[in-house]
């Protein structure tokens, strides 16, 4: 039987080797690297298990001068880092896929920390793009350009001794070395390396003939190259064009990213699906090569465009890829439905943006195959023949039930609204989080093809109705509510509030419960996306906003999903007043009183009402009656989940559920054990 979606299906010839599919993990980091080594190595096993035809590594550094710290992608200094990345090539060949290794000089983007090496780069400037270190690269010399070609060859043949079947030359993201030459940004040289786009190309191509001659037609020779870096000075679509026409036969396949990491990985809120089209469009028909890209991809119908209008050859998914790695089997068996489209929400960012495993909204088990022995599809079947009772059908508790339901319980899911969601359908009305919705909506597809697993709403449960029903395990993720008293980070005692002034908080504009007046002071003591967001929906709505936090900026946390810009930008556009390092102390009526997180200085700012993003409460009530009756033998168990244990991001509701649905019956640990596997650096010999 023909599906619409067999030329995703299709081999693709890339050099020596060949895809099984069009569906290629290009390189991703992801907060685990040379520490977790194992833990990487099961995640990106799974992903070619999933049907993905490459699954590449994240940037390795092939040098000392490459040292990214504290950042901790993997390396490849010398032999000791070989066996690491061997384990890695070896798990995704077992899970039947070409294993991808990014060959990395990060050049001027590299601060050198751990190292104490002087950074390198074109031209005399301080490090760039990712820190404001002290610290500033020297010029290279034509010597240390045969160091950079000589310690590349030593990566490549490393890279073949291991196994790696796809070996990349890096120059995009504004990461790379080659990347700093090839931009007019950071290249101001006079010889045969700066000026014209011929001569900053020249270390491309260098390293490119370094790494065709080493590989020997024993590996794919890729090309990772930069096709728009989105500044004035940068590289725009005449150098890409002028580098193709050049060198577009030299490696085996071109991969088109964008300028910086922030570009290519736009959350949603800010780009579309498939956003990078605009600057891919056209180029592959300057080389005879195949060539994959990027573009956030979960439709298939999308997928299938991109190829048969020849922009692309092999559909570039990181994102994707970890909200779902096995996108591509469910693609294949018409499991459409069953997809966990990535909702671009960059939580797997931050993973490596503060040097901890990655995590998924949409995929709990990510950075969890190892540690936990998670897999995304399966989950290890039931122990007894208990029922399990959830109360609230947020993120945790849809997850909770999914996980438990495919583990073989019989599961009565309880929920006191209509919708199911909580707050993922709450917060999807927000501007620009409309695709949140899909952490619903898959599990909702999920638990339909549950039969054990029974869905019932506007069902509001207490304590007594669970005991009379004789539900014996009760999960019990009833959620959080934020706070209106002003307690957060900054004040962790409740603000003065004068009677008669007019206090709201996130859950009252969840309910359309709209502040009466017309100038409105939101103030952001959260620190992620909700100040913003909430000041960007009463803008919408006509009223004149002020934003105030502690911060330097809106939303500063956001830095690690790669908006805190975008949304200073947006607000400034939307015409909301920023008054940042300042705090709230006071709520008066008709204004309240701020000061300056520094010198205490205090300021009035007049308005109608207060909007206050601080702190959250788990609704805890329903979970401290059932522990009472559990201790007085009426159940056998009770567990909160989500929110309702501890507030804090979706993903962490999400992965909450599925820890607790994998625990279910489990044997009991002492909490004195760590509770999961991990890696202990092997001490060198004295």
């Amino acid at each position: 039987m023909t599906s619409p979606y067999d030329i995703l299906f299709e081999p693709v010839k890339i050099g020596p080797v060949t895809t099984k599919n069009r569906f290629y993990q290009v390189p991703h980091c992801n907060g685990m690297g040379y520490r977790d080594p194992s833990a990487q190595a099961s995640m990106r096993k799974i992903k070619a298990e999933g049907g993905w035809s490459v699954v590449c590594t994240e940037q390795v550094e092939i040098h000392a001068t490459s040292d990214i710290a504290p950042f901790i992608e993997l390396r490849i200094w010398d032999d000791q880092d070989l066996p690491a990345l061997a384990r890695i090539a070896d798990a995704i060949h077992e899970g039947g896929a070409l294993a991808g290794i990014e060959l990395a000089h990060n050049g001027m983007n590299a601060p050198n920390q751990l190292s104490r090496e002087i950074p390198i780069g074109p031209s005399h400037l301080p490090v760039a793009p990712d820190t404001i270190a002290p610290i500033q690269a020297r010029a290279m010399t034509k010597s240390d350009i045969a160091d950079l070609r000589r310690w590349h060859r030593n990566a490549v043949r490393r890279s073949l001794e291991v196994g790696y079947d796809v070996i990349y030359v890096y120059g995009a993201h504004g990461y790379s070395t080659l990347h700093h030459f090839l931009s007019p940004r950071y290249n101001s040289r006079t010889d045969e390396y700066g000026g014209s786009v011929i001569n900053r190309m020249r270390l491309l191509r260098e390293l490119l003939e370094d790494t065709v001659e080493e590989v020997a037609g024993r590996a794919a020779v890729a090309c990772r190259i930069t096709v728009e870096e989105e500044t004035h000075d940068g590289i725009h679509r005449e150098d890409i064009e002028a580098v193709l026409g050049e060198l577009g036969e030299l490696p085996d396949l071109w991969d088109f990213a964008m300028g910086s990491w922030e570009g290519d990985s736009m959350t949603s809120r800010f780009a579309p699906e498939g956003r990078q089209e605009e600057f891919v469009v056209g180029l592959k028909k300057l080389t005879t090569k195949p060539v994959v890209g990027v573009g956030r991809f979960t439709s298939p119908d999308a997928m299938v465009r991109q190829v048969k209008t020849g922009i692309l050859d092999l559909i570039g998914a990181a994102r994707p890829s970890i909200a779902d790695p096995f996108l591509p089997n469910k693609i294949r068996d018409n499991r459409l439905e069953l997809i966990r489209e990535c909702i671009g929400c960059n939580i797997c960012v931050t993973g490596d943006q503060t040097m901890s495993p990655i995590r998924c909204t949409q995929n709990p088990s990510m950075g969890e195959e190892w540690r936990r022995g998670w897999h995304p599809e399966f989950s290890r079947p039931k122990e007894s023949d208990s029922r399990v009772l959830i109360v609230g059908a947020g993120p945790s508790g849809l997850e909770a039930a999914r996980a438990l339901g495919v583990r073989g319980y019989d599961v009565a899911l309880m929920e006191g609204s209509r919708e199911l969601g909580g707050r993922v359908t709450r917060e999807s009305r927000l501007p620009g989080l409309s695709a949140w919705n899909r952490v619903r909506d898959y599990r909702e597809s999920a638990l339909a093809q549950l039969p054990n697993v029974e869905i019932f709403r506007e069902s509001p449960m207490t304590a007594d109705d669970i005991v009379e029903f004789e539900f014996q395990h009760v999960l019990v993720a009833t959620g959080a509510t934020w706070r209106t008293d002003g307690v957060g980070r900054w004040h962790t005692r409740p603000l003065p509030i004068a009677p008669g002034a007019q206090v709201l908080g996130p859950d009252d504009l969840f309910a359309d419960r709209l502040p009466d007046g017309k100038r409105v002071v939101v103030y952001d003591d959260d620190h992620y996306y909700m100040g913003g967001v909430v000041a960007e929906l009463l803008r919408a709505k006509g009223y004149d906003v002020s934003i105030v936090t502690p911060s330097p900026q809106v939303s500063p946390w956001t830095v690690n999903t790669f908006e805190v810009n975008r949304i200073q930008r947006r607000l400034i556009q939307s015409g909301i007043e920023r008054i940042t390092d300042h705090a709230l102390n006071a709520i008066g009526v008709g204004g309240v009183t701020i000061a300056d997180v520094y010198t205490d200085s205090p300021r009035e700012v007049e308005c109608d009402a207060v909007v206050l993003v601080t702190a959250r409460l788990p609704k805890e009530e329903l979970y401290l009656d059932l522990v009472a009756r559990r201790d007085a033998g009426d159940l056998a168990s009770v567990r909160s989940v989500g929110d309702c244990l501890a507030p804090g991001t979706i993903a962490a509701a999400v992965w909450s559920g599925r820890r607790a649905a994998e625990e279910f019956d489990a044997p009991q640990r002492s909490n004195d054990d760590v509770p999961f596997r991990r890696e202990v650096t092997e001490l060198a010999p004295l």
